[in-house]
């Protein structure tokens, strides 16, 4: 089963929003990964597919996703875009 890292943000820790409906639309999503066969569960695994969630998106709409080699390059990743 393919696998996806969902990173996103804790919708208890926004101020201003109601992080319980919040929290039942992202459950509500990674409901919809498992019915098209994608584990989408926090586990620790090589992952096939990394999905960024929309409040990073909207709070930096023209940011590129930079991708490291290791824990050590990270600055290399960015800087390749920068």
């Amino acid at each position: 089963m393919p696998s996806a890292l969902v990173v996103g943000y804790d919708p208890q820790a926004i101020p201003g929003v109601d992080g319980n409906a919040l929290r039942a639309a992202l459950e509500a999503e990674l409901a919809r990964f498992a019915d098209h066969g994608i584990d989408a569960a926090m586990t620790e695994r090589p992952w096939d597919v990394v999905v960024i969630g929309g409040g990073i998106r909207k709070a930096a709409p023209q940011a590129v996703v930079a991708f490291n080699t290791t824990g050590g390059d990270s600055v290399e990743a960015a800087q390749r875009w920068l």
